[in-house]
């Protein structure tokens, strides 16, 4: 009855993660410029990761500590890495969306 239960609360976590996937995809599809795509994949990404990885810890919990130390890898490297490409894409020329109305990077730069 238990191992029932937490194969449900992870079929849960496991078609929470794929639909922030999906909203994931379609951020990459409709936003408008690189930095707002970045943003979106990101962010969706990691918390799709994060609720996968809960969710095949509940259905298999001999492989909860593993998961956990994945999430954590996920968590302090993929908005590090969006940051990093973000910035060196702003370096590089890539324009901002053109009604963008912040530009964080740019900011204290003399034209």
């Amino acid at each position: 009855m238990m191992g029932e239960l937490l194969d449900y609360i992870g079929m849960f976590f496991v078609l929470t993660g794929s639909l922030f996937f999906l909203f994931g995809t379609i951020g990459l599809v409709r936003m408008p410029d690189l930095y707002n795509r970045m943003q979106a994949s990101t962010k969706t990404t990691t918390l799709g990761v994060l609720s996968f990885l809960i969710g095949v810890g509940f259905m298999e919990l001999e492989w909860f500590i593993k998961l956990i130390i994945i999430a954590l890898f996920v968590v302090l490297t993929a908005p590090v890495g969006a940051s990093a490409l973000a910035r060196a894409s702003y370096r590089h020329g890539v324009k901002l969306w053109k009604k963008s109305v912040v530009d964080k990077y740019g900011e204290g730069k003399d034209d």
